[in-house]
Formats: C-alpha cells, structure tokens, sequence
C-alpha cells in the first residue's frame, strides 16, 4: 500500500504529469507597434515633416491574428477581431500576412502585400540559430521558455514557446523551437506579438482555407525586388526589409 501511495504522490508532482501535450487548436495574436518610433532611424532621430503630423497619430497600432495547427500544418493570417490600425501610405507591410507551413515537408507559403505590391512567396523553412534561455513566463496560462536568436543578420528576436504545445510554430514565419511561440518581440522594430487566448478544440479543414495567387517567388527572389523598391528611400530602407522578411 505505501508503494501505491509513493508511486501516486510521484506523478502528482511530476512535471511530466501536469503537461498538456497538445497537437491542436487556435490561438489569437495581439500584433503591437509603436508608430512613434517607427518613423525613427536607427539613431532615434525622427523625421522632421513626421515631428510636425505627430500629435495626430496614436503612438500605437494594435491589430489580431490567428493562428490554426494540426499537428505538422500551421497556418497563421488576418483575425476577425478589429484593433486600432494606423494608415498612412495604405496597408504597411506585414499588416495582411498569410503564411501556410507545412512542417512535416519543411515548406513554407506565403502571401504578402507589401503597399502597392503582392508576392506568392514559396520557399523552404528559414533556420534560425535559437538560444534558448533560463527566463520562463506565464503567456495565455502557458508556462513559456525564453529564446534569442536573429533575422537579417543583425536584428534581434525575443521569443518565448511552451513546449505544451507539440507543434513548432509561431506567428508569421518564425519556427524551430521545441514548441509553440506565443510571443514574440522585435524591439528594432518596436513590434511584439502575444498570444491573447488558446483555444484547444481541433481546427477545421475551412480554417486551413488557403488560396495562393500570383507569380510565385523565393523569399530572396521578393526581397531582391524590394531593394530595388526602396533604394531611394535612405536610412529607412533596410527597415523597410526586416518589416518584408517577417
């Protein structure tokens, strides 16, 4: 009988016990960007003719996303939900992203409208170098792992992923890590994305809904178009690169 008991109170604290071990669901993204600082160089300096409009525009956009995965198939793109969206020049890039990741294939879709411009990109999976972290915090009641890593060379990721949720995904085109992103930050882009809730209920075929249209072309293939693009555009093209390569 003591055994019986050693052995229950053994799995009641095992960390393995309370896991949660989940393969599908949908989660909802809160994408953040401070329009203040967007309008920055990469010494702070700010515009002149954007110092003058400035007190006409909210310092933050807020805007919602969701996010379907079933096991090895993850699509992220637009929510219902409406936020507080900032619009200068139209739609900025990353505000309309649809990316399809087929992990089990190491592939990866997407469809990004970048203000005037629209792009079928298909390519392979990007990998990134994680370093994963001791810092844990708790996101939508998940415990979350803290990873760093880099995109573009030189612009640092924030990431933190529960590996309660089997899948290695994550909003927009980041992946690799032993479990699901429910945040992410890109403070050179004055962005974060927070998971708001997970709902655990399996997604249906109608959420995997996916319709590619337009020349296709590799992520290098888009950003070799977009550098073209934004050459003319000075201390603010190579952010205007990081925003395209999310």
């Amino acid at each position: 009988m003591k055994q019986i008991l050693y052995i229950i109170s053994i799995l009641l604290v095992s960390p393995t016990a309370n896991a949660q071990y989940i393969t599908k669901g949908k989660i909802e993204f809160e994408k953040k960007s401070n329009n203040h600082r967007q309008f920055q160089d990469e010494s702070g300096e700010t515009n002149e003719w954007f110092e003058k409009i400035k007190s006409q525009v909210p310092k933050f956009s807020t805007s919602y996303f969701e996010m379907a995965f079933d096991g090895n198939k993850v699509i992220y793109k637009p929510g219902s939900r409406e936020g507080v969206v900032f619009k200068m020049w139209g739609d900025a890039p990353a505000s309309k992203n649809i990316v399809m990741t087929d992990l089990a294939n190491n592939k990866v879709n997407s469809l990004k409208q970048v203000f005037e411009q629209k792009f079928n990109v298909e390519d392979t999976l990007r990998v990134l170098k994680w370093v994963i972290k001791d810092e844990v915090r708790t996101i939508a009641n998940f415990k979350c792992r803290k990873a760093v890593s880099k995109i573009c060379d030189s612009v640092y990721v924030v990431a933190f992923y529960t590996d309660d949720i089997m899948v290695s995904g994550g909003p927009e085109m980041f992946s690799g890590l032993p479990g699901m992103i429910l945040e992410l930050a890109i403070p050179r882009l004055y962005t974060t994305w927070v998971a708001t809730k997970v709902e655990t209920a399996a997604p249906t075929e109608a959420d995997f809904a996916f319709e590619p249209k337009g020349k296709k072309v590799t992520e290098k293939e888009m950003v070799t178009t977009l550098a073209s693009s934004f050459k003319s555009w000075g201390k603010y093209a190579a952010k205007s690169i990081w925003w395209c390569t999310l």
